[in-house]
């Protein structure tokens, strides 16, 4: 379970070809000897688990292992190395809370249509897949490459985000544009509420 508040952006060390899929190294801040093996880190909002960890000459490191139903889903499939991620550590008992509840099952791609910068913020447009568009709701929450975010508006299946300096400075959004494809989490409130739904 995460936030998506974004407590380090990693980079891309190695990316090798396993039978599951593959293998990713990430350089970190994150102190290796306090993540323990198996332990969950969401990866551009990807829940991922840790399989190895350590230091090396690029400073400290850990690996984690991506299957083929995460590939077909996300962006991870065309990490390559030197490409920066964030990365948030899952919560412990008594963390707090600030963006909202995330899970990092990511639900698809949505792509960036539109980017506009003012002095004070970005606004971005995005486009998400149809069966994704009706889990996004005006004033609520969604993960978009791990970062909590509020919709500002909504139209058809398309939304938009207003984002902070603090947030373009603490995570990877500085380097987004138009046509750039990044992980979708909807809000697990609006999942649940359109399971129900369907049952009634």
């Amino acid at each position: 379970m995460f936030t998506g508040i974004i407590t380090d952006v990693g980079r891309i060390a190695s990316v090798t070809e396993i039978p599951a899929g593959l293998r990713t190294r990430i350089d970190t801040l994150y102190d290796p000897e306090g993540i323990d093996i198996g332990a969950s880190i969401a990866c551009g909002g990807v829940c991922h688990t840790v399989t190895a960890r350590g230091q090396g000459d690029t400073g400290n490191w850990f690996e984690i292992e991506s299957a083929a139903e995460t590939l077909r889903l996300t962006t991870v499939g065309a990490w390559q190395p030197g490409d920066r991620v964030n990365l948030e550590r899952s919560l412990k008992i008594g963390d707090e809370l600030g963006g909202h509840v995330v899970q990092g099952h990511v639900d698809g791609v949505a792509e960036i249509i539109a980017r506009q910068d003012h002095p004070d913020s970005v606004f971005f447009r995005f486009r998400v897949p149809q069966d994704s568009a009706r889990f996004i709701a005006k004033k609520g929450g969604v993960a978009l490459d791990g970062t909590s975010l509020t919709v500002n508006e909504v139209e058809g299946d398309t939304f938009t985000v207003f984002l902070i300096p603090h947030t373009l400075t603490a995570t990877t959004w500085a380097e987004r544009g138009v046509g750039d494809k990044v992980n979708l989490e909807v809000d697990m409130m609006a999942r649940y509420a359109a399971r129900l739904a369907e049952y009634r």
